[in-house]
């Protein structure tokens, strides 16, 4: 028997300004401690798709008009974009939001600084760095200096 899947988006519409539909039938999956990349063309939804997971449409008048998005086994539809961030639930939004006089490693410290215990932030750093093998690499250049690489990034934090 297969385990519930972490995340899940089942069959979501999303319509902007109540005319505009955005999404029609997505649905994707994210197992526990498992990643899932959106890929597609410009205008796809993939942004949109991410501000639903997150609660960040209701800004942009946009909204989840059919199917369900389950975290952990429970329907997330109805709660609010900063209570999903305590269940864990993150989006980093576009752009570079780092400190570009810091390092990498220093700008993790200060993003864990507003969370968690000491040890929480050294497991969230390590897995930062498991999953991204070129950031542990440069851990110690300037960040102001590196590459943006990805304007996206969805990070689903495991309590």
């Amino acid at each position: 028997m297969t385990a519930a899947p972490t995340l899940s988006v089942n069959n979501i519409e999303v319509i902007y300004d109540r005319v505009a539909l955005a999404i029609k039938g997505a649905s994707l999956e994210v197992p526990e401690r498992g990643m899932v990349a959106l890929l597609g063309a410009n205008g796809a939804g993939k942004s949109t798709l991410l501000k639903s997971i997150s609660g960040l449409l209701k800004p942009e008048r946009g909204e989840v008009t059919r199917g369900d998005i389950k975290f952990m086994g429970s329907v997330i539809d109805g709660i609010a974009p900063q209570d999903r961030v305590k269940l864990g639930i993150v989006q980093v939004l576009e752009g570079r939001r780092v400190f570009e006089h810091l390092t990498p490693d220093e700008n993790l410290v200060a993003a864990s600084a507003v969370r968690g215990s000491r040890a929480d932030m050294q497991r969230n750093r390590e897995m930062v760095y498991t999953y991204f093998p070129r950031l542990a690499q440069r851990k110690g250049a300037l960040s102001g200096y590196l590459s943006g690489g990805s304007n996206r990034c969805w990070r689903l934090a495991a309590r």
